[in-house]
């Protein structure tokens, strides 16, 4: 499905919110609970003060357990090819790497080189179920949000471009609206793009209902029952 166009208005907000936040948004969007493309279990960011990443998925599948059983030839085409398609697509974008070996990684495809080179790329960041290292060599600015921290490269190399990946239970397709930050990513349903900006803005708008008043010195229990009141008003 082709996505919509992104605003610069949608995308300077989405940058500046959190994945949670967003996950939220998604639901008033869709006006039900139950969104779950998202990543289950807990991830690792190279940085927690980096902002949120938001871009186009550029896809791929990586291992490191084993020695590949292909040519080394073969294995080194794969890899300037990996790097080609990471170059072409639309902007923003992220790669999203899925380590075939999990729960059982042990190969680092992020660390001081990847992150640079990708970056030079045009790419914003990387989500990975996979391993990253060289934490303090990392390119700045680049967001990995990856699934472990480990030393080794091992025996990592490219198994397959541009394919559907699953990354801790968040299934991406190519081309995929990704957000993610400090506490996993997810993706952006193609659909809810033209609501987003206004659910963000409600969403923000009513939960100031109950946070102004809760973070005053005065709050009461009573002051609690009246702005939840207020505030399942504004949710209906």
């Amino acid at each position: 499905m082709t996505q919509p166009e992104l605003s610069t208005e949608l995308l300077d907000l989405l940058r500046s919110v959190d994945t949670p936040s967003v996950c939220n948004a998604i639901e008033v969007a869709q006006k039900k609970r139950g969104f779950s493309n998202f990543t289950h279990k807990t991830m690792l960011i190279n940085d927690s003060t980096y902002p949120a990443i938001v871009g186009y998925a550029r896809t791929a599948k990586i291992a490191a357990l084993h020695p590949p059983e292909e040519k080394p030839e073969v294995i080194k085409a794969r890899r300037m090819q990996y790097f080609r398609e990471m170059a072409q697509g639309p902007r923003p974008a992220i790669a999203v790497i899925e380590d075939v070996d999990y729960p059982d990684c042990i190969g680092a495809w992020w660390g001081g080189v990847h992150t640079a080179v990708h970056n030079g790329l045009g790419l914003c960041g990387a989500v990975t179920n996979g391993v990253m290292r060289d934490l303090g060599d990392m390119q700045p600015g680049f967001s990995v949000v990856a699934g472990s921290i480990g030393p080794s490269h091992g025996f990592v190399h490219v198994r397959e471009l541009g394919t559907p990946v699953s990354i801790m239970g968040m299934q991406v397709e190519q081309g995929d609206l990704i957000h993610a930050d400090r506490h996993g990513a997810l993706v952006i349903p193609t659909e809810v793009i033209p609501e987003l900006f206004a659910a963000l803005t409600n969403m923000m708008e009513t939960e100031s209902i109950i946070l102004d008043p809760a973070r005053e010195p005065d709050f009461t229990i009573e002051k609690l029952e009246a702005a939840w009141a207020a505030f399942e008003k504004a949710r209906t």
